[in-house]
């Protein structure tokens, strides 16, 4: 019999499969196997505009111009994003830049460098 994963919910080691599904009997909590313990994805990988694989820490660059919502400025072409962090939704980097805070960019304009 092989071993399935507790609960991410409440710890349980009473959890079954049904179909591609893992089911916690005592709070009924359902997740998929290819999940960790967060609720993110395990097969899905985040790439920059040339195809490469970014990772939590990676430094990228900005490839063209982008306006920053609620305000007048533009991010320019070329910015340097140090300590990148992958996030689940539209946009899928989270990071802090210099001159203009806390930010969400989109994979698809920046660069691996």
């Amino acid at each position: 019999m092989s071993h399935l994963p507790n609960c991410p919910k409440c710890n349980s080691e009473y959890t079954y499969e049904n179909g591609a599904l893992l089911i916690c009997p005592e709070c009924g909590h359902e997740w998929s196997v290819e999940e960790d313990n967060e609720g993110h994805d395990l097969n899905k990988v985040i790439k920059d505009a040339n195809g490469n694989v970014l990772n939590d820490g990676d430094t990228v660059t900005v490839i063209k111009d982008l306006k920053v919502k609620g305000s007048s400025s533009v991010l320019k072409i070329g910015t340097k994003v140090k300590n990148i962090r992958l996030v689940d939704g539209d946009h899928d980097i989270d990071c802090k830049i210099d001159g203009f805070g806390a930010m969400k960019l989109k994979s698809e304009f920046v660069k691996k460098v």
